[in-house]
């Protein structure tokens, strides 16, 4: 029986479009369902009752979920182009890293708002600073070697997503002179066959993160945020700036699935 293959996701999130890098170095042909997080389908709550989030790999009819959890799957049930490195210490390695960028590298990253806070930029250089002397030890194109691997997938964010939000935030850090290396390794990432198909719109992500910074329809003030998450916990927030509140609000509708506590988010605002 030919293998039945459902991909529940959203087109601007980062970690769904690693499930889907996966499947193109694999060469596996998928359908893709787009999910709306505001109004999440009966089949994205039924495969993922635990998490509620995206996203999930559906092949026939048994469900698999979270992200690098999608990608060693493929890897194990597909073989042809390894995905993680075949010998186990550097495959241990792999898995490492590609925690490291989720735990450490990224949330500092999306910790820098459009204020230009000089300790939180200093903090994620540090962070993108072990990733660009990973690939000075390695002398290779990709952390997977001549070809993309775990850790490459797990740092899509870094690659195509983080240059336009500083773009929208009006700060760069993230750059050649800084980070040669690194940025070398971005543009082959996020120009490889594999790669360049999965990616959202440039213009819809930065319209995206033009409001997420306040920069359009003329921003936010200070507000009052109720979130009622899942588990009936219900936590009130009182922001301090527009970019904490704007933060909870791309939690929930883009990086979801590295939220800590997810599920639906209500908000509110008002002026103070």
């Amino acid at each position: 029986m030919a293998d039945a293959m459902k991909l529940y996701g959203t087109v601007l999130s980062a970690y769904v479009s690693r499930a889907k890098i996966a499947l193109n170095i694999k060469g596996i042909k998928y359908e893709n369902l787009e999910e709306d997080l505001s109004n999440k389908s009966a089949d994205l709550l039924k495969y993922n009752p635990v998490f509620k989030k995206v996203p999930v790999l559906l092949h026939n009819g048994k469900p698999i979920s979270e992200s690098l959890v999608i990608v060693e799957y493929i890897d194990d049930v597909w073989k042809g182009v390894p995905i993680l490195p075949q010998d186990p210490y550097e495959r241990a390695i792999a898995r490492f890293l590609a925690k490291f960028i989720d735990e450490k590298c990224i949330p500092v990253i999306k910790a820098v708002g459009s204020n230009g806070d000089e300790k939180a930029i200093a903090e994620a250089c540090e962070q993108l600073q072990i990733l660009e002397n990973q690939l000075k030890v390695k002398g290779t194109k990709f952390f997977g070697g001549d070809n993309i691997g775990l850790v490459d997938i797990a740092a899509d964010f870094i690659a195509y997503w983080h240059a336009i939000r500083e773009e929208a935030a009006g700060i760069k850090f993230f750059t050649e002179d800084k980070f040669p290396k690194l940025t070398k390794w971005a543009d082959d990432f996020v120009n490889s066959e594999a790669v360049k198909n999965t990616l959202p719109p440039r213009e819809q992500m930065l319209a995206f993160y033009l409001k997420f910074f306040g920069k359009a329809n003329g921003g936010m003030h200070d507000a009052c945020v109720v979130i009622e998450v899942e588990f009936s916990v219900t936590s009130i927030y009182r922001c301090c700036n527009k970019q904490l509140l704007y933060a909870y609000v791309f939690l929930y509708y883009v990086a979801c699935e590295s939220a800590d506590v997810t599920g639906f988010l209500h908000f509110s605002t008002y002026e103070m």
